[in-house]
């Protein structure tokens, strides 16, 4: 199953996955060697992920997308100085919802406004796929934990992470970013159950 991660980061939601030739794109350098660290296997592309849907989304089965969600956010608020939300999100999922035969699932924080387009909230996020998700799946927030906490429920090591990027506020942004690596899991079981059902439906009309 051939699989595109979008702004991977450092990789929360593809902890679980098994059996996956993933195709990882994530802009920032050093948040991608240790994405590449932590999945060797993986082939990481640092570049523009919006500009990479576009040129490749035919070649892949299945993709993730989380991109970028700060002026999606809640903590949008309280801020003196107001800025328009980034659409890249909502071009994204229009463009996939007519244009990509796989399945895709787009992740994004919850957002200070009601959403335009209707998606699942898991733990803290919303997600929106063009399969059916359980939407009685434990709603954890991922906002609320420490981030010594969130490290130890993500499997990450908290010491590790601030080795590599020197950088206290990108490590907290990092853990924060990510999605329970058994979402992830759970995610793609459940487009890789709709689309082995697909082809087995398609080989018995053809067969």
């Amino acid at each position: 199953m051939k699989v595109l991660n979008l702004y991977a980061g450092i990789g929360g939601n593809r902890k679980k996955w098994t059996d996956v030739d993933v195709t990882a794109v994530e802009w920032d350098e050093k948040i991608a060697a240790i994405y590449q660290d932590f999945f060797p296997d993986d082939k990481v592309i640092v570049t523009d992920a919006h500009q990479y849907l576009l040129e490749h989304f035919k070649e892949y089965d299945f993709i993730w997308s989380s991109p970028p969600c700060p002026t999606h956010s809640r903590f949008n608020l309280p801020l003196k100085n107001k800025r328009y939300p980034d659409m890249k999100l909502y071009q994204e999922i229009i463009f996939l919802s007519w244009f990509f035969k796989g399945k895709y699932c787009i992740e994004n924080v919850i957002s200070y406004y009601g959403p335009l387009i209707k998606p699942y909230k898991i733990d803290g996020h919303y997600f929106w796929t063009n399969f059916v998700l359980n939407k009685n799946n434990k709603d954890r927030e991922l906002n609320s934990k420490t981030i010594s906490q969130l490290a130890r429920e993500l499997t990450y090591d908290i010491n590790i992470l601030q080795v590599k990027l020197k950088d206290t506020d990108k490590v907290n942004l990092s853990l924060r970013n990510c999605v329970y690596p058994e979402t992830g899991e759970y995610i793609l079981n459940r487009a890789r159950g709709i689309i082995k059902e697909q082809d087995v439906t398609q080989k018995t009309i053809f067969d």
